[in-house]
């Protein structure tokens, strides 16, 4: 089982890395059902053909891979001919027209496909290995019958090949031959209840271990054509495809970069937002000061020659550094400066009103620091063009924590 186990895991590795660059097989995919029929014979000491009889069946299977596939089968034999001799005793020729059923499930492997890699689509002719267990089911009747009772139950193991020959433009259809050899793995065991011996674990003098085992003497061999039909998938094909493009580790770089890009442009847009509704704020209370002083009121700075730009860099609770995510508003004040000499900025930092008035006066002009000393320390900005103080708190938003800001107002005259 060991051996089985560790060749499987081989074949399965050789296979792994074309894998990746499959399409994905869903459930419904890649199923196909055959009809099979040919002859059935013992293993050895019987004429070959003579001793024939008919068999025919039915296979449903799962294509899982272009190289593994896995299915059920039932088969059943047509009592024409006796098999009576010893100890390959499987009954003569009896009135029944159906003396042995099996059912049971098997794996195929590829031949062609694992050793010639797969192609996009199968070949003409392939080679494929098949292996099965399952359930045996004899019908006694007559001699048979006073041996082993009117049933006789027990398992089998298949081993064999299917040589295919696929046609149609769509491989839509397989017409194959499929030579196997099944064992009766209880034969043995069944042997002392013949006699109906005392010594039920003797046979010729001979210690009987009762196990089931793979033994010629109860062993048959299986020549049968079978005939395909293969089911459309959801790719459109009756078969495995490969990927219509598949990523390189460029493309997926690539993307990653488009992705960052476009989280520091949304920061971007969410900073324009913030400061447009601080602007906005700012310009309520300018209007409801005018309304009060009865008197129109500028908007700030009253200097018809300059442009204005509102930036918002957010800050923590209780903390004057700045997050990795608040950066880039940063830099896009200092890339304004730099873009225009002629600019100059107005750092305003604040608090919200939470906690300690002095506490607060302590936050907003280390926050309005902060960005002031980035701007100079990281991109060199001029300090004379920066001019930053603290505003102690405000309540310029709705949402609390909104308030925690430095605003940063880029100023250019013409």
């Amino acid at each position: 089982m060991k051996k089985i186990i560790l060749t499987l895991a081989l074949l399965m590795g050789v296979f792994a890395a074309q894998a990746q660059s499959l399409e994905q097989n869903k459930f419904f995919d890649n199923w196909s059902v055959t009809l099979k029929g040919g002859a059935i014979m013992p293993f050895q000491g019987y004429a070959f053909w003579p001793s024939a009889r008919g068999i025919f069946g039915m296979e449903i299977k799962k294509q899982l891979t272009p190289v593994f596939g896995l299915g059920v089968e039932g088969e059943a034999t047509i009592n024409t001919t006796s098999w009576w001799k010893e100890p390959n005793y499987w009954g003569p020729k009896s009135p029944n027209i159906i003396d042995h059923t099996l059912a049971g499930m098997f794996g195929t492997v590829n031949l062609s496909n694992l050793f010639g890699g797969y192609k996009g689509k199968p070949r003409f002719f392939e080679l494929e290995g098949v292996i099965g267990a399952g359930w045996l089911h004899a019908f006694h009747r007559g001699e048979s019958a006073d041996v082993y009772g009117n049933d006789y139950n027990s398992w089998y193991t298949k081993a064999g090949a299917n040589l295919n020959f696929n046609f149609g433009e769509n491989r839509a259809w397989t017409f194959s031959l499929k030579p196997s050899v099944v064992w009766d793995m209880n034969g043995d065991v069944m042997i002392p209840y013949r006699f109906n011996s005392n010594a039920r674990y003797e046979w010729e003098g001979e210690p009987h271990n009762g196990k089931s085992q793979m033994n010629a003497d109860h062993a048959a061999v299986e020549l049968e054509a079978g005939i395909t039909y293969h089911f459309k998938g959801s790719n459109g094909e009756r078969y495995i495809t490969f990927c219509p493009y598949k990523y390189s580790q460029d493309d997926i770089d690539n993307l990653n970069g488009q992705i960052n890009g476009l989280r520091s442009q949304l920061n971007g847009l969410q900073g324009d937002l913030d400061a447009a509704k601080a602007r906005n704020a700012q310009l309520q209370r300018d209007l409801d000061a005018a309304k009060n002083a009865n008197k129109p009121a500028p908007n700030k700075p009253a200097d018809p020659n300059a442009k204005y730009l509102n930036v918002l860099v957010h800050f923590k609770v209780n903390k004057t550094n700045i997050t990795a995510d608040q950066q880039p508003n940063v830099e896009r004040v200092a890339m304004y400066l730099k873009n225009n000499p002629n600019s100059t900025v107005d750092i305003k930092g604040y608090a919200s009103v939470e906690g300690p008035q002095d506490n607060n006066i302590r936050l907003a002009n280390g926050r309005a620091e902060a960005v002031k000393n980035m701007l100079i320390n990281k991109y060199k900005i001029e300090p004379s063009r920066i001019n930053a103080q603290g505003c102690g708190t405000t309540d310029m938003f709705q949402e609390l924590s909104w308030n925690r800001v430095s605003i940063c107002e880029l100023i250019v005259k013409d």
